[in-house]
């Protein structure tokens, strides 16, 4: 339901804002709204919320009415290379915490219980343009740096080795999504929804998998220069 809820009111942002910059997106001959001429190159810093989650496999059914999401944190860099002006390469490096939450009762843990991961991730996307809007998909690698496991009132550090009740340090998933994007004088806002997958078990003795929900502003720059820009 938090998940119908974000993507419902995202939508509505989107929506609401397109129609707010419609008339401050109106730009002179020699300002940048000639993105259908031209590649888009970007690169920004990023701090943002997201909601993530655990999926348990085959036990997630089970659990599906105890799992409750986490709020966690963004913090990074993207950068934007256009290859045409429809169509663009996006890599990102950020620092993400991860994670979810099992209510009491449940038939994993019994005591509310907590899993968070301090991990770097480095996304690959292949992003295309239909307008001001676009739509993002690409492979994504992460490490886990450290973490905490916590089942009632007791909580202790994740171990990352090969025995019972370790983790993982390497994980890999896909993220996809969409956004839209306002051009501001030089520089563009763009607001963008994704949803990242998980694809490792990071678990040794059972299954658990990463899901994240990230809604993002952008605050872009131009780049200078783009070496894989087709002329």
């Amino acid at each position: 339901m938090k998940k119908k809820l974000q993507a419902g009111l995202i939508v509505s942002i989107i929506i609401l804002s397109t129609n707010v910059f419609s008339q401050t997106n109106v730009t002179g001959p020699g300002q940048i709204n000639n993105s259908k001429k031209s590649t888009r190159t970007y690169f920004d810093l990023m701090v943002n919320v997201v909601s993530t989650s655990l999926n348990y496999g085959g036990s997630n059914s089970a659990l599906c009415d105890f799992k409750k999401s986490l709020n966690g944190l963004q913090a990074g860099a993207s950068f934007e290379a256009g290859v045409t002006p429809g169509f663009s390469l996006v890599s990102e490096l950020y620092f993400m915490r991860k994670g979810g939450i099992l209510k009491a009762n449940n038939p994993l843990s019994g005591d509310e219980s907590s899993l968070r991961l301090n991990t770097i991730e480095l996304p690959v996307l292949a992003r295309f343009y239909l307008g001001r809007f676009y739509m993002n998909a690409g492979p994504s690698a992460a490490y886990n740096l450290s973490g905490k496991n916590k089942i009632g009132g007791l909580s202790s550090k994740l171990s990352f080795e090969n025995f019972h009740k370790g983790f993982k340090r390497f994980d890999a998933g896909i993220q996809m999504g969409g956004g839209v994007e306002f051009l501001v004088k030089q520089k563009r806002i763009a607001l963008d929804l994704r949803y990242s997958y998980g694809l490792t078990n990071i678990a040794y003795d059972k299954e658990i998998h990463n899901r994240a929900v990230m809604i993002s502003v952008h605050f872009s720059k131009p780049w200078k220069s783009n070496p894989l820009g087709i002329k």
